[in-house]
């Protein structure tokens, strides 16, 4: 897992500002910005001297930290120059109208005054300046999480283009055909940053190095300062994704290819390394403490990593560096860089292992620095936001400090302090990015306190400023990819508290008033919902879209013989729901659809273990003992058995499972009631989330199928992938089940081809019979395809994507010889991911490899109980049950790791 440190990073619509604030800031700080008057000469001559002096009180006012009277001086000066239409000197106090609402974090505000001075320049004919705000206007795009639109106006091409083509127009284009190599080290340090937000860690390297050279050729030695801190950030963030793919090999029993990736993270740390000294000793050379610290931060996050890295011990210098860092400190003047830095150290941890960690916001960690200091840096945080009225770094301050005494259960102070904190963010820059903060932070201090409608009502507001206009939630969850685990740090934690809390009132009500129980329960399920979403389009790490359905075709899935259970795992114990068709609802038109029953699982530490055994022992087909008999037992005992007798007077027929966690990846079919296996006796599915399903049955008519396979040895990314000598047999099974597929083998099979034939013909059902694997990391999730290359899960989602948008969607996606993770609780959000982004209604995948025999039985019958008009969960049920029937001592290694994803109709 990553430092937590660089988790977060400031952003207009998240600044919450550890270790990485400067980070952001490099370009605006550097072109053409400091110093001031060489980005905001003396006005032109023709102008009013009242409108000139306005202008240059601005900018005194603005060196001084009074932003908000900077503004307000300018708008003054813009309407003069406004009435007189004076093009040139709007552009100018645009240019600094957009710079100050920037650094308040009014982004939208910024973005509206670059574009009116980008179109005041375009219309004198000063390109050079269209240029270089063309690529302020970019940074302002990637701050708000939106880096396509930044690299588009870089560029002047689509993100998803493998070069940047420097269109006409374009920033890049501006800058080299009028040779402005300032314009061009800032657009390509800008481009490398926006790529490097969006994962491509080669690419942002690329255009950095370009940026660097370029620094070099023409000797700038303040902006090549800031192209190596951004390469070591670059290389930092490489570092720590190798860091995560050989925790995701590991947990695949890969351990050659975790050594080769903890390889490269310990090569690409060293580059990190390399290139912060370097920054650090440049920033000395010219006295730029801003840099220092900014680079100093960045060292501090490197040293204190994991030590997963073999590399030296680095704790001398990280004391080192953090000392420099409190000295330096002191010599930076009042600005809101020094609130962020100074909350930034306050809020350094000592480096603990954050496995099982609910929140960074929530939690109390131990700090690197004493509770006095951090207080203090605090107190002085707070104190000169407040001296240059910088309201946005006074809330942060604020509701840190706040943080502070709510880790010392000074609960009153704390809460004073956080009500202060979302005053500044709402009332006086509506800030919603931060509120959702405090007003989570208020619900935590008021839970504490007991004050329970005080606490769900503040969480309420916090997930409601989250999921409201303004896109927050979205930006956190698709920005930053080399920090993708900090969802669990920012944003589930929130939701599953709020859950809980509503879980736990129905708890208290359910005898009482069986109304508001249900209502509660709703309520909890609800959030949960929210949270299935946000970890889909966190898992994907891009700004998909996905089809939530509404209410009212939610309810077309709901037949009146599902059943269906979602799991809520919090930090010690579970909670079950089990919704169950409501007979009143026949009688009673206003009655509730569907009744809900909740039931806990204590120790969720010990559930997790049960879960975990029963995955390792269910997989172990070449153990023929019944050992994972107890383990399927016991877990059908925690969360079946509470249940029966209410599936059973219901006269339920199907299970589905909206799952939590680890038991994603558990195949429920082989869950056993001491009789039999429950698939025997109900039809099963799994779906991320009912409004993330899509609604309609399947359409027999016109089933055709492309069928893709693998029947040769493989090697790829060093692993090596034996034959799979049934699997031509497979797919000329299935394919002659429907008139009209088509099969495509070995070298045949690529990810090109799979391209033309889904441009060409419309295909319900696609089957790939082929090796894959689901990490916990979307790199690594693929499926190997001929010629030894692979095609990621994010590819195939893309092409299925742009067949399914068409007029007929994809029915079924069939994925056999796959595997995820064991004991990984995001593998499988790879496959829930292909049906519910690339609007895929169903997807059948196999949760390990199971012997290729077994598997060409199971899905012949799977298909053919499908033509005959069974729904597909009940399909699949019957062709496990026929493999159980036909031998009962098979293993369920054999037949349970077939689930059903989506829509079960």
């Amino acid at each position: 897992m990553p430092s937590r440190h660089r988790q977060f990073r400031v952003r207009c619509f998240l600044v919450v500002l550890f270790l990485s604030s400067f980070t952001l800031c490099l370009w605006l700080n550097h072109l053409p910005f400091t110093p001031l008057q060489a980005r905001w000469p003396e006005v032109a001559t023709a102008q009013s001297p009242n409108t000139s002096l306005l202008v240059q009180q601005g900018i005194e006012q603005y060196r001084a930290g009074d932003l908000q009277e900077a503004i307000a001086s300018w708008q003054t000066a813009l309407s003069a120059y406004q009435s007189s239409n004076n093009l040139v000197n709007q552009a100018i106090v645009r240019e600094k109208l957009a710079i100050a609402y920037q650094q308040i974090g009014q982004c939208e505000q910024a973005i509206n005054y670059w574009k009116e001075a980008i179109a005041n320049y375009r219309s004198s004919g000063e390109f050079v300046k269209v240029g270089q705000l063309l690529t302020e206007l970019a940074q302002t795009y990637s701050r708000l999480g939106q880096n396509k639109e930044a690299i588009a106006l870089l560029c002047g091409v689509s993100e998803t283009d493998e070069y940047c083509l420097k269109s006409e127009g374009s920033a890049l284009q501006i800058a080299q055909k009028f040779s402005d190599r300032q314009g061009e080290v800032a657009a390509l340090g800008s481009l490398g940053e926006a790529y490097r937000f969006r994962g491509k860690y080669d690419k942002a390297i690329e255009n950095l190095e370009a940026s660097l050279k370029i620094t070099q050729e023409i000797n700038l030695p303040v902006y090549r300062s800031s192209v190596l801190n951004s390469l070591g950030n670059a290389y930092f963030s490489k570092a720590q994704l190798n860091e995560q793919r050989a925790n995701s090999a590991r947990l695949r029993s890969a351990e050659i290819m975790a050594s080769e990736f903890i390889k490269e993270a310990t090569f690409y740390y060293k580059k990190a390394l390399e290139y912060f000294n370097n920054s650090l000793e440049l920033t000395r050379t010219q006295n730029d403490p801003s840099g220092q610290m900014r680079t100093l931060l960045n060292l501090i996050q490197l040293y204190y990593r994991p030590k997963d890295s073999k590399l030296p011990d680095n704790t001398n210098q990280a004391e080192q560096a953090l000392q420099s860092a409190l000295t330096l400190l002191e010599r930076l003047p009042n600005s809101f860089n020094k609130v962020y830095a100074a909350i930034d150290l306050a809020e350094l941890e000592q480096l603990v292992s954050s496995s099982n960690s609910t929140s960074f916001q929530a939690q109390c960690l131990p700090r690197k620095l004493k509770d006095s200091q951090a207080e203090e840096l605090l107190k002085k945080a707070v104190s000169i936001a407040q001296s240059i009225k910088d309201s946005r770094s006074e809330s942060f301050a604020l509701g840190k400090l706040g943080h502070l005494y709510e880790c010392r259960k000074d609960y009153n102070k704390a809460l004073d302090l956080t009500k202060q904190a979302r005053l500044a963010a709402d009332q006086k820059l509506r800030a919603k990015d931060s509120l959702y903060l405090w007003e989570w932070q208020a619900g935590r201090i008021f839970k504490a306190q007991g004050k329970e409608s005080e606490a769900i009502a503040a969480y309420e507001r916090a997930i409601a400023t989250l999921q409201g206009e303004g896109g927050i939630r979205n930006n956190l969850l698709i920005t930053d990819q080399d920090s993708q685990f900090s969802f669990r740090d920012t944003i589930s934690p929130l939701y599953r508290e709020f859950a809980r809390l509503k879980l736990e009132r129905a708890e208290s009500l359910h005898i009482a008033n069986q109304e508001e129980y249900q209502k509660e329960l709703d309520s909890g399920l609800d959030a949960i919902d929210l949270l299935k979403l946000a970890e889909l389009q966190n898992y994907f790490g891009n700004d998909c879209v996905f089809t939530v359905f509404d209410q009212e075709r939610v309810d077309d899935l709901e037949r009146e013989d599902t059943a269906i259970f979602s799991s809520i795992i919090l930090e010690d114990r579970t909670a079950i729901v089990l919704s169950l068709p409501n007979p009143k609802n026949q009688v009673k038109p206003n009655a509730e659809r569907r009744l809900k029953k909740l039931v806990w699982i204590n120790e969720t530490k010990k559930f997790t273990e049960e879960i975990q055994k029963f995955r390792k022992e269910v997989q172990r087909s070449y153990d023929l003992t019944d050992a994972f008999l107890t383990p399927a037992q016991n877990l059908y005992n925690s969360i079946i058995h509470p249940f029966t007798s209410d599936l059973e007077r219901a006269k339920i027929k199907t299970l589905v499972f909206i799952q939590d966690g680890l038991l994603r990846s558990v195949p429920m079919a082989a869950l056993h009631d001491g009789q039999e296996f429950i698939v025997q006796k109900y039809a099963i599915a799994t779906t991320p989330g009912l409004r993330l399903t899509s609604p309609k049955p399947l359409n027999f008519q016109g089933l055709r199928m492309l069928a893709l396979g693998l029947t040769e040895a493989a090697t790829v990314d060093g692993e090596k992938f034996q034959p799979l000598e049934n699997v031509a047999d497979e797919v000329n099974q299935v394919t002659k089940l429907f008139p009209g597929s088509k099969k495509l083998f070995n070298k045949q099979f690529t990810d090109e081809s799979l391209k033309q034939e889904l441009k060409q013909t419309n295909y319900p059902i696609i089957h790939i019979a082929t090796h894959g694997q689901f990490g916990t990391i979307p790199e690594d999730s693929f499926l190997v395809t001929g010629n030894n290359e692979k095609i990621t899960i994010t590819q195939l989602e893309s092409d299925i994507r742009s067949f399914s948008g068409s007029s007929k969607p994809m029915e079924l996606l069939v994925l056999t010889a796959c595997q995820t993770g064991v004991g990984d609780d995001r593998a499988t959000l790879g496959m829930a991911g292909i049906t519910v982004q690339a609007g895929v209604r169903s997807a059948l995948a196999s949760l390990w490899y199971l012997d290729d025999a077994f598997t060409q039985e199971l899905v012949v019958k799977f298909y053919d109980n499908l033509r005959s008009q069974m729904s597909k969960a009940e399909a699949l049920k019957e062709a496990q049950k026929a493999l159980i029937n036909q031998n009962k001592k098979i293993h369920p290694a054999q037949w349970a790791p077939f689930i059903l994803i989506g829509n079960w109709l």
